[in-house]
């Protein structure tokens, strides 16, 4: 870690610049947001069982903070026209215990992709270069079926660090259902997302063993003094 930065803000910085370079845009959603953008719109009802593991907090209004920044999936979408091609970085919120790789507020960057004859190859392409530039041209990654249901198919995606595989992320080509929420003919356009977890590839990057360091206020840390976890 360089300069005056907090870790997280140097690799958002560093993340950004590479996707801006991609050809992406930025977009900053709400953090406190609807049911509708958060969950419905995304194919995510209420009866859904992918609410169990998204557990949020309410507002008293009805509103929510959002558990993803998905939520700015179809917000955006929705008044544009194909091609779109943007990230949608920021902080997201989860009603969970904390732990040394939990915490109830995390950031994460979002990205989309819609066009003509977007596929699958696009989506590895995209996370390939990404990886490669943030670890090296000798980064190891793989891409594992999963399930989400915002799209469809959807894939894990591990990189290889002291010899194991972690998962950072979550991916997948947009489910029809959602192009639709957008206002866009998913006869004519498909495309990709993609949810980057900032918090755990910064542990990645910096050898940072506890997510809860990020969050400590402890200077110690932020000067880059002896801690545990840090390199």
């Amino acid at each position: 870690m360089t300069g005056n930065l907090h870790p997280i803000s140097q690799y958002l910085r560093q993340t950004i610049k590479i996707f801006v370079d991609l050809g992406f845009d930025i977009f900053e959603g709400p953090e406190v947001d609807n049911e509708w953008y958060n969950f419905d719109s995304l194919n995510v009802p209420a009866d859904h069982p992918a609410r169990d593991v998204q557990d949020t907090f309410w507002l008293t209004n009805g509103n929510l903070l959002r558990t993803q920044t998905s939520n700015c999936q179809v917000r955006y979408a929705e008044t544009r026209k194909p091609p779109i091609k943007a990230i949608f970085p920021g902080q997201i919120y989860r009603n969970e215990a904390t732990d040394f790789k939990h915490e109830t507020n995390i950031f994460q960057m979002e990205g989309l992709f819609i066009d003509k004859g977007v596929k699958v190859g696009h989506l590895f392409g995209t996370l390939k270069e990404f990886f490669q530039k943030i670890y090296g041209d000798d980064v190891e990654i793989r891409f594992r079926p999963s399930y989400f249901p915002f799209t469809e198919p959807s894939f894990e995606v591990d990189v290889k660090y002291n010899g194991k595989w972690l998962e950072l992320l979550g991916c997948g080509m947009v489910h029809p259902k959602v192009l639709e929420n957008m206002k866009i003919d998913p006869e004519i356009y498909s495309g990709f997302a993609f949810g980057l977890g900032i918090d755990r590839l910064v542990m990645l990057k910096y050898g940072i063993d506890d997510i809860r360091w990020l969050r400590s206020g402890d200077l110690r840390f932020l000067k880059q003094k002896q801690i545990k976890g840090v390199k």
